[in-house]
């Protein structure tokens, strides 16, 4: 968990919402956003500490990585230890992002088989995901720059599905966890409050091929 998720929203919807500052990336919809694909965050500016919104390859590459090839590529990052786990512990303490989800999937496990589900917010606002991010160098001057999920212990409306879940971000967070305000970032790191809705969804989203508006579409 988080191994998949809906991302339909345009750049300039996604630029109002975050207040971001640079021309919004050509933001391709997806029903199937999965790992190693191109994904849109929010992430502050190296230089310049702006709101940027990007597309960052989903799957983490440190910057310390000695090359691609053998690069891990987490997806996710268990919120209790990313500060002492090399892997994050420096994206945690200088390279905070916001990831926009629209749905995410999880399959929960029954004596028959593993069953998909989409989990969105009953607000219709999206999920904002507290992600890390990083810029790798290639020895070629190719640079890639990637980002990981943060998840924590699923919500009690969540729990029957996966005992994770992402770490979820409200508005008011949005300048702490990006380092723009004062605040105890660790404090964010906790289950979501929120209100989610919960369906299931056809198997056909098992297929990272598989991308469409129909993926979400309930089933009895």
């Amino acid at each position: 968990m988080c191994g998949r998720y809906a991302q339909y929203r345009d750049g300039d919807r996604l630029r109002k919402l975050f207040a971001t500052v640079n021309p919004p990336p050509n933001i391709q919809p997806s029903w199937n956003v999965a790992p190693t694909r191109l994904a849109p965050v929010v992430r502050r500016h190296p230089e310049t500490g702006a709101r940027h919104l990007d597309l960052l390859r989903w799957g983490l590459v440190p910057h310390w990585t000695k090359t691609f090839a053998d690069a891990r590529s987490p997806i996710n990052a268990r919120s209790e230890t990313a500060g002492s786990a090399p892997m994050f512990r420096d994206a945690l303490a200088h390279r905070r992002c916001l990831v926009p989800i629209d749905a995410f999937y999880e399959w929960q496990v029954t004596p028959d088989g593993k069953i998909p589900h989409a989990i969105a917010r009953q607000d219709d606002q999206p999920i904002v995901a507290a992600g890390l991010w990083e810029g790798w160098r290639g020895p070629d001057g190719v640079v890639i720059r990637s980002f990981a999920i943060l998840t924590t212990t699923a919500c009690p409306a969540l729990a029957h599905l996966h005992e994770r879940m992402p770490v979820v971000l409200e508005a008011a967070d949005f300048a702490h966890w990006l380092g723009e305000a004062p605040g105890d970032v660790a404090a964010l790191l906790r289950p979501s409050a929120a209100g989610f809705r919960v369906w299931q969804v056809g198997t056909a989203v098992g297929n990272v091929r598989n991308d469409g508006a129909e993926l979400l579409r309930p089933v009895a």
